[in-house]
């Protein structure tokens, strides 16, 4: 039986659904207004297919593992007073994935970058859209900070929490971005 450990962070940016393995922080997810039945199905079916059993298999438990860690560091988060997260973390993905999510870990707190930029830092720089294909499947937001990076002309495109969420993310942090939306956002 595989074991997820989830916990609930009320948040500046709405309720948070964090998830946990033994080895760490593996899912967070921004409050999508299902109940949390609902929620908790979702997560043991995600939590079932990437250990490759039945969602029957998972067991689901409230505030264990590294959940009142990470809930601990993303509050000081969201109060300004932490810029980078020391939660161990357990994510997976594709190699490629798992390498664009390790080089979003790279960009500082309050700054900004493009997608062209972080297919550049990865050696692949005619990557871009798929770049932004991971970045859109980052399951762990504001860790793996995918909010930081930015359309080529450093307009706000595309997250998966919503623009008004990347945009207070941005703001809190203090990072330069143009906050206007062109008609035509390109990555």
């Amino acid at each position: 039986m595989s074991v997820i450990y989830y916990g609930y962070l009320p948040s500046p940016i709405g309720k948070l659904l964090v998830a946990a393995t033994e080895r760490g922080i593996c899912r967070m997810d921004f409050d999508e207004g299902l109940q949390m039945e609902e929620e908790l199905a979702s997560l043991a079916a995600w939590a079932a297919k990437l250990e490759v059993v039945s969602a029957a298999s998972v067991e689901l438990v409230r505030d264990g593992g590294g959940i009142p860690q990470a809930v601990k560091e993303l509050e000081e988060y969201f109060k300004g007073e932490r810029t980078v997260f020391s939660v161990p973390l357990d994510v997976r993905g594709t190699p490629f994935q798992e390498q664009v999510w390790r080089a979003l870990t790279g960009i500082p707190y309050g700054t900004v970058c493009s997608y062209k930029d972080i297919a550049m830092r990865i050696g692949s720089p005619k990557a871009v859209r798929a770049v932004g294909g991971a970045n859109n499947r980052n399951p762990l937001p504001v860790i793996i900070p995918c909010h930081r990076v930015v359309g080529a002309a450093g307009h706000m495109v595309g997250y998966g929490g919503g623009l008004p969420i990347k945009e207070v993310l941005l703001r809190l942090e203090g990072a330069a971005v143009r906050y206007t939306i062109p008609q035509e956002a390109s990555l």
